[in-house]
């Protein structure tokens, strides 16, 4: 499904997320968030109508869409939810239901971890008793699902991805994956943000050259005196070539962002250069891109 972000109010994506305690409802709530959607966990299903009809004063049509994560412990929830149902159909809003589950084993042995009590243990219940009394209440909203999950044998990783390739992004590249570059200068720190470090130091030096020190990684001299013949041309050809594999693969692992860091000794003549030449090389092929030169006016 491709994201329009100029769509009507009344053509969002509108994703109810429900399902059993501890089947991951969160980590799908985060997966939507990181794809722009507008995110409210915990909400009954009486206030999940308030707020898709307040789109236009909320501004939704902002957002590719709205998740929203329903809290099912209302004792009249199947009630709400129907209602919910009905007011959507009237608005004529599309909405797909993910209902999301584990067998009980795993329940339990994912609450023995996070050590966090399930919501209906409040009611007086042992985690066995929770557990089965909140899957007889959900039966009926799992008939209604568009999705059913079971998470038992998935790894957080495994469900992000799952997510990410049923509603991914408008991107030809990188699933939606934001990369960020950074040139800057060795002698005042490597930016502790940083996922990957790029040493450029072994690149030749415009600082050495009279002519050239005043400018800068952004001026065309620069550039040609950096990349435009070995040992930058060959590098340059090879640097992109690497990013083309490597980045998708950090994708299908789940990443939604990636700082990558470009240095050298000042910061203001090859890192910026080279950084400039990456940006351009990664939009290209449809990887969204921002940079900045982070220590260019201090050399």
């Amino acid at each position: 499904m491709s994201v329009n972000h100029s769509q009507k109010p009344d053509e969002l994506s509108l994703v109810m997320v429900a399902g059993q305690s501890g089947a991951g409802k969160s980590t799908v709530l985060n997966v939507f968030e990181d794809l722009g959607f507008y995110c409210v966990d915990g909400l009954p299903a009486s206030l999940a109508a308030q707020l898709v009809t307040l789109s236009p004063e909320m501004q939704l049509d902002r957002y590719p869409g709205v998740a929203l994560g329903l809290d099912v412990r209302q004792p009249d929830f199947v009630q709400q939810w129907e209602h919910f149902v009905e007011r959507m159909d009237r608005a004529g809003m599309r909405l797909h239901l993910i209902f999301l589950e584990a067998r009980d084993a795993v329940l339990i042995r994912r609450y023995a971890t996070t050590r966090r009590p399930h919501p209906l243990e409040a009611q007086g219940m042992g985690l066995d008793q929770a557990i089965f009394r909140e899957r007889v209440m959900l039966e009926g909203l799992r008939k209604h699902a568009d999705v059913v999950v079971d998470t038992s044998d998935f790894s957080i990783h495994d469900l992000r991805r799952m997510f990410q390739e049923k509603w991914p992004l408008d991107q030809k590249s990188g699933e939606g994956m934001r990369i960020h570059l950074i040139s800057f200068g060795f002698k005042y720190g490597v930016p502790m943000e940083a996922d990957l470090v790029f040493d450029l130091r072994f690149l030749p030096n415009p600082y050495f050259e009279p002519a050239l020190r005043p400018l800068s990684g952004l001026d065309e001299p620069i550039a040609q005196y950096v990349l435009a013949d070995d040992p930058g041309k060959e590098f340059i050809g090879r640097f992109e070539g690497f990013l083309r594999y490597l980045l998708p693969l950090y994708a299908v692992e789940g990443r939604y962002r990636l700082t990558l860091a470009l240095g050298c000794t000042g910061g203001r003549h090859r890192s910026v250069a080279v950084s400039q030449a990456i940006l351009g090389a990664l939009t290209t092929v449809g990887f969204s891109v921002t940079i900045e030169h982070r220590h260019l006016d201090l050399g």
